[in-house]
């Protein structure tokens, strides 16, 4: 006796598979439209100011004039590059740079985190909020003013600071153009800044930290440092990670505007990074090609680190940031 076989419930083929994924996937769009418009600002930035000028970085290997065009300027290949390496400069602003680095890594970067910790530990809401607050309006100043504040403060003509040391006995300091003072007074203004805004990803991953664990914790006589230590670091390490990648990605990118402010003919010596070189040499003195060039070594640079701190941290155990 034969059996017919029911071809109505025949497994689907690619084809058939690829049509269904895509309705829905175009399903999905529909439904969540208002996200994917909320989206599109942001995806027009990034595509419009970081992605379409990136084909400008031809002129690193021009002798670019702006009367030729990108097109009509002569090619020189590696000729700024040589030049960028070869010059005492590149020396100066690769110490300089790394310097501020080691120092924003060191300090800048777990100070929020610390700060995150604390504040978990307030118990009392209206305080916890109160101080949230203060500490989150600095970030929300530019750095115009935020150096504008610290000028008043601390100038040897009447500043604050200084009519205090002298009314001690002391005498007045140069903090604003002393090479010493410079890089203290360039970390304390970024943790005053930017740490009490930097708390906020650390404290919403701390909100994910399941209670039952501080729950045994408590049952076994943990007091709140070895909770800390134990429990709520453990539990908030990839969100660590994740902005440290990030962070060692900006090694050579310590920001034009803050160092630029701060810096004057009598500190140059210590306050001229990468970033404020490159406004100097394209915009002050003309040198486009030259500027873009240093640019790019940057970029590359800051590139190659992140794909290696990804790695090593999925080496070990890490998720990473791709």
């Amino acid at each position: 006796m034969e059996t017919k076989i029911d071809t109505a419930f025949s497994p689907p083929t690619g084809k058939e598979l690829k049509e269904r994924m895509k309705k829905k996937k175009w399903a999905q769009i529909r439904k969540n439209k208002a996200l994917y418009i909320m989206l599109l600002p942001g995806i027009l930035y990034f595509v419009v100011f970081k992605y379409i000028p990136m084909g400008g970085l031809i002129i690193a290997f021009q002798d670019y004039q702006p009367f030729l065009g990108i097109l009509d300027s002569p090619m020189v290949g590696m000729t700024h590059f040589i030049r960028l390496f070869t010059e005492d400069t590149f020396v100066m602003l690769m110490r300089n740079t790394l310097i501020m680095f080691f120092l924003n890594i060191t300090i800048s970067f777990p100070f929020p985190i610390l700060l995150a910790l604390l504040l978990n530990e307030v118990n009392n809401r209206r305080l916890k909020k109160s101080i949230q607050t203060i500490i989150y309006l600095p970030h929300f100043m530019s750095w115009v003013i935020v150096v504008s504040i610290f000028y008043v403060l601390l100038t040897t003509e009447g500043g604050v600071i200084n009519n205090i040391i002298e009314s001690l006995g002391g005498e007045r300091i140069a903090f604003l153009t002393s090479k010493a003072w410079l890089r203290p007074m360039y970390i304390f203004q970024d943790l005053w800044k930017g740490a009490g805004w930097g708390t906020i990803v650390y404290l919403a991953a701390i909100t994910n930290v399941d209670e039952q664990l501080y729950e045994a914790a408590d049952m076994d006589g943990a007091g709140k440092l070895r909770k800390m230590w134990h429990i709520t670091l453990p539990c908030i390490r990839p969100t660590i990670v994740t902005l440290l990648i990030l962070k060692i990605g900006s090694i050579l990118d310590m920001g034009f505007e803050h160092m630029f402010l701060l810096m004057n003919s009598m500190n140059r010596e210590v306050a001229q990074i990468f970033d404020t070189f490159v406004f100097t040499a394209g915009i002050q003195n003309g040198q486009l090609s030259y500027s873009t060039a240093v640019g790019l070594f940057k970029g590359l640079v800051g590139l190659i680190l992140v794909v290696f701190a990804n790695r090593l941290a999925k080496k070990i155990g890490e998720d990473g940031i791709y």
